[in-house]
């Protein structure tokens, strides 16, 4: 029924600044840039190995012109939609009705591309707030027209997604859609040692969906965060700096064999991780030089070493390791 997650959306007051700060941060300009004249919106589109973002904007009078407008009043700048594939429309409407209750018939949409005046054309599903949890949230189907390819890139660009983060107060009303309407996946389902909240992780077309359970007075279901796969976090990192984006310092992830490091600007709200998956094994190499000594901690995938990072010995200044 649902195969993928086909795209996430932003809303944005300005869609030349976002685009401009997605660039920068991404390392790659975007493939789409168009609008929906029936809707009232003018969109910028980003695409990966594995989905594609949307920075959506007002821009007219219509029914998105209206959402974009409402998110942007009632919480700012941020994760607005979270769009679900399907290569078949008539069939995960019918699944759907007969899961869950007011599911609409599809509607008919298009859009052009200014960059090189193509045309898609897609089905959409818009999913019930009693079903989505309040969340904007869709099924598409691509009927005509694809997006450009992801332009060549090197090492330093994001590539994929690698996860996106919603928070809840309810876990177990995620298991309900996900799983058992949307038939997605439940992949994990963890209390965590640390913050004592649960943890669940829906798997979909080698994405994840993390969804975390806060014990907080907050009731409201929310879109939160985007992790960015890269080949290689410090090299990106380099990048991101000598743009002028904050970036955090590099540090070892939650998840065995993962590099992290946070985006702190360029972000337009939304929470971003950079994540490097590494797979590779460790190993401590000790450094004497009489009474110095230096503890190199390198990472190795048998072919190659690098230094992940390294602690200071007795009387050794803190001197950069290339």
């Amino acid at each position: 029924m649902i195969q993928t997650i086909d795209h996430l959306i932003i809303a944005v007051r300005d869609i030349e600044l976002a685009e401009t700060n997605y660039t920068k941060l991404f390392g790659m300009p975007p493939v789409w840039h168009g609008a929906h004249k029936e809707l009232g919106t003018i969109n910028s589109i980003f695409n990966f190995e594995n989905t594609y973002l949307e920075l959506l904007s007002a821009n007219g009078q219509g029914p998105g012109s209206v959402f974009v407008n409402y998110v942007l009043e009632q919480n700012g700048e941020g994760l607005a939609g979270l769009a679900f594939g399907t290569k078949d429309m008539d069939q995960t409407l019918r699944a759907l009705k007969t899961k869950a209750n007011g599911i609409y018939e599809p509607s008919i949409g298009e859009g052009q591309n200014f960059l090189d005046h193509t045309i898609r054309k897609w089905k959409t599903l818009f999913l019930p707030p009693k079903l989505s949890r309040g969340l904007f949230s869709f099924v598409i189907e691509h009927t005509e027209g694809e997006l450009p390819p992801q332009p060549l890139i090197d090492e330093t660009a994001v590539n994929r997604l690698d996860h996106v983060v919603l928070k809840t107060s309810d876990a177990n009303g995620f298991i309900t859609i996900f799983r058992d309407v949307l038939n997605i996946r439940l992949a994990l389902d963890k209390t965590m040692d640390v913050s004592k909240g649960r943890m669940l992780f829906f798997r979909l077309n080698k994405t994840t969906i993390e969804v975390i359970e806060q014990n907080n007075n907050e009731s409201r279901d929310k879109l939160w965060g985007l992790a960015w796969a890269v080949k290689s976090i410090a090299a990106t990192r380099d990048r991101l700096l000598n743009d002028g984006v904050d970036v955090t310092p590099i540090k070892r992830g939650l998840k065995e064999n993962t590099l992290v490091a946070t985006v702190k600007s360029h972000t337009h709200k939304v929470p971003t991780l950079l994540i490097e998956h590494t797979a590779y094994d460790r190993l401590n190499i000790i450094v004497s030089f009489g009474r110095r000594t230096i503890t190199l901690q390198a990472a190795y995938d048998h072919k190659s070493v690098r230094f992940a990072d390294y602690t200071i010995g007795t009387n050794w200044s803190d001197d950069t390791i290339s």
